[in-house]
């Protein structure tokens, strides 16, 4: 026999299907002990002169009630793990033959008949009340539990009155079902717990594959939200330079040439930044950026005052890297969507958090029809939440914009 390919098949199962199946096949079990049981029962009959139909049709009850019991826990897993299965009518069915079943043992197995016979009611009884576990375990699977063990007591009612019928007398009849509930408890509760810890192993399994699309789908946003930071500001800049230097091609003027250098020049910084943002890499530093924005800005003609105060210097690398990145898209905001003539570019410290204030004139009363639905706000609110920040947009005159980005030291 050739068991490379079990397991093979054992390998290429994922850690959540290895446990169902381990958790499945201890269900399994409990269906496959109760078949030495039952075939105990029938044999016992066999101690006393019965005809030979009364010992074939208890075995035959026995092995159905035990090939249904597997079908029945099969069943009732699988719905108790949220997946479509005809578990009510297999629990019926094994419900049935279990009751059949134990009925059988006790009517027809051998009689009590007193010290002449130690194989007589009193052991047939037990082996009949042990049966009916082969029916509470699925149903403590399948069933919520309250109604497990409302169906457990009605076969525990069912079996009463074989007991008596087959001589077991009324206190020895008690004692058995009290015997036959406390095990049947004991049943439910293992039964119950495999379920439990097979769902919460898919749980655990589905929340692990969520966690990893989620990491690749912050992993996407961050990419975008640096590739719109990074080549915003950029690809701005080289469109106001190249229309300046066309204009002054048109006009003759020498200092075309030196523009459209400066284009080149933005374009080859450009591809180094991407690259590092692709690497994941990319830091923006307070400093260059509060430069790099005080040059893209006077270039357009708007004056720019920046005020990062002195304690920019001992502001924590991770606080220095966001508060760069809100300067770099505020100066794309003022490119793009204004036509702003002062710019205004403040840092301070406000009861133990940083607050960059950024402030501009020449907001149009409309949406210049070229502005589309930006996300660079929205880019930035997600780098300062990650900080523990927050950005805000207060009120400001007629035409200004104002903006605050602070973020706890």
């Amino acid at each position: 026999m050739d068991v490379r390919g079990p397991v093979r098949r054992w390998k290429g199962f994922g850690k959540a299907q290895r446990a169902e199946l381990y958790f499945r096949w201890s269900l399994y079990l409990m269906a496959w002990i109760m078949l030495p049981v039952n075939l105990l029962a029938s044999a016992s009959t066999v101690q006393v002169p019965q005809s030979g139909t009364a010992v074939q049709v208890a075995l035959v009850v026995s092995l159905a009630s035990t090939l249904v019991t597997l079908r029945a826990y099969r069943t009732s897993l699988d719905h108790y793990l949220r997946r479509p299965s005809e578990y009510l009518r297999w629990l019926i069915v094994n419900g049935t033959l279990t009751v059949v079943g134990s009925w059988a043992v006790l009517l027809l197995g051998p009689s009590s008949a007193g010290p002449s016979n130690p194989h007589g009611a009193p052991f047939t009884a037990v082996i009949a009340t042990c049966l009916l576990g082969a029916s509470v375990g699925p149903m403590s699977v399948g069933l919520p539990l309250r109604w497990a063990c409302l169906g457990g007591l009605g076969l525990l009612l069912l079996l009463a009155p074989a007991l008596l019928l087959a001589g077991v007398g009324a206190a020895t009849t008690a004692g058995l079902l009290i015997g036959a509930a406390l095990g049947m408890a004991l049943l439910v509760g293992s039964c119950r717990s495999f379920a439990w810890i097979t769902a919460i192993v898919w749980e655990l399994d589905t929340a692990r594959e969520a966690q990893s699309r989620l990491a690749v789908a912050e992993e996407r946003l961050r990419f975008s939200r640096d590739l719109h930071d990074v080549m915003g500001r950029n690809l701005t800049t080289i469109a106001l330079k190249s229309e300046l230097a066309v204009q002054l091609a048109r006009r003759g003027r020498p200092e075309a040439a030196d523009q459209m250098a400066e284009v080149q020049k933005i374009a080859q910084e450009s591809q180094r930044e991407v690259r590092d943002v692709v690497r994941g890499y990319r830091t923006a530093d307070l400093h260059a950026e509060a430069i790099g924005a005080s040059a893209v800005l006077r270039s357009a003609d708007v004056a720019c005052e920046i005020d990062l105060g002195e304690d920019a210097d001992h502001l924590p690398p991770p606080v220095q890297s966001v508060l760069g990145w809100v300067i770099r898209e505020a100066t794309t905001n003022v490119l793009r969507h204004s036509e702003a003539r002062r710019c205004l570019i403040r840092l301070h410290q406000e009861d133990g958090r940083a607050v960059l204030e950024l402030e501009n004139d020449g907001v149009p009363a409309a949406p210049l029809p070229s502005q589309g639905g930006g996300t660079g706000l929205r880019g930035l609110r997600e780098r300062l939440a990650a900080h523990g920040g927050d950005l805000t947009v207060p009120q400001a005159a007629p035409g200004t914009f104002r903006m605050l980005a602070s973020v706890p030291l």
